[in-house]
């Protein structure tokens, strides 16, 4: 059954169906990390609630979507189709390797996303993703046990899909919170590697500093109570981050790749 998707992370998935242990009785995804499994992003859409996990190691930015909206993202990269947390070179037969202790939920649910189905949520997956492959011979991690029944595996998928599908759907409050109390502003970062190479990072937005500080009480006390008074810190401390995505872009671009 192919499924209709409902959030913007399953745009582009090719082939959705909804999953079930009979026709898919066989299917294993590949959990290894690299660009040849469509971890090459530079952005990874995320909520308020997973800013704490975040900020450690990922700036924390929005965006306007088309319909006049913003959304939360992770930076990734400093250019499109560029993630600096991939490591190692493939080419080379090392492989690679997530070069952080935590993976945005964005990236770590895939191939799976959450489609309608009979006017219900329901667990779907991408058969055309490059981590799905048939077989055991083809390694993987199993989605459904010999004699019936999930596997670990897939039981922690489907979980961290739910909350993440019910994070992003709170997410669009946090947004109008931010938007009501006119608390973000345009953001750019003009980036100087040598002499020769600039790169100007533009087209997101970030908590107006002077506009927190310069909130009421209510409105303050109001944000604390929604649990969004935290994460708007967590976004702001999260910029200390650029300064880590600039020097492995730096880094990256001395060994020539």
């Amino acid at each position: 059954m192919l499924a209709r998707p409902v959030t913007t992370l399953d745009t582009a998935m090719s082939q959705t169906v909804l999953l079930n242990n009979v026709d898919h009785h066989d299917l294993r995804v590949i959990v290894a990390r690299g660009a040849r499994y469509g971890d090459d992003e530079m952005l990874a859409p995320t909520f308020f609630g997973e800013f704490r996990e975040l900020q450690a190691h990922y700036p924390i930015v929005f965006q306007q979507t088309a319909d006049g909206g913003f959304r939360s993202l992770a930076l990734l990269g400093l250019r499109p189709r560029e993630n600096l947390f991939l490591e190692g070179d493939a080419l080379a037969g090392a492989g690679e390797r997530w070069d952080a202790h935590y993976l945005p939920m964005a990236i770590e649910r895939l191939p799976f996303l959450i489609g309608i189905a009979e006017d219900e949520p329901m667990l779907h997956i991408d058969l055309e993703h490059p981590r799905v492959v048939r077989g055991a011979g083809r390694g993987g991690e199993p989605l459904f046990l010999e004699h019936g029944g999930s596997s670990e595996f897939l039981q922690r998928a489907a979980s961290l899909l739910r909350a993440l599908h019910d994070g992003l759907r709170e997410d669009a409050s946090f947004i109008a919170a931010l938007r009501r109390l006119r608390l973000l502003e345009p953001f750019a970062l003009d980036i100087r590697l040598d002499e020769h190479t600039q790169h100007r990072l533009s087209g997101f937005h970030t908590i107006d500093e002077r506009a927190l500080r310069a909130l009421g009480a209510a409105d303050l006390h109001a944000l604390a109570q929604a649990g969004y008074l935290e994460a708007i810190y967590m976004a702001l401390a999260s910029l200390s981050r650029l300064r880590d995505l600039i020097e492995r872009l730096s880094r990256r671009r001395a060994a020539g790749r």
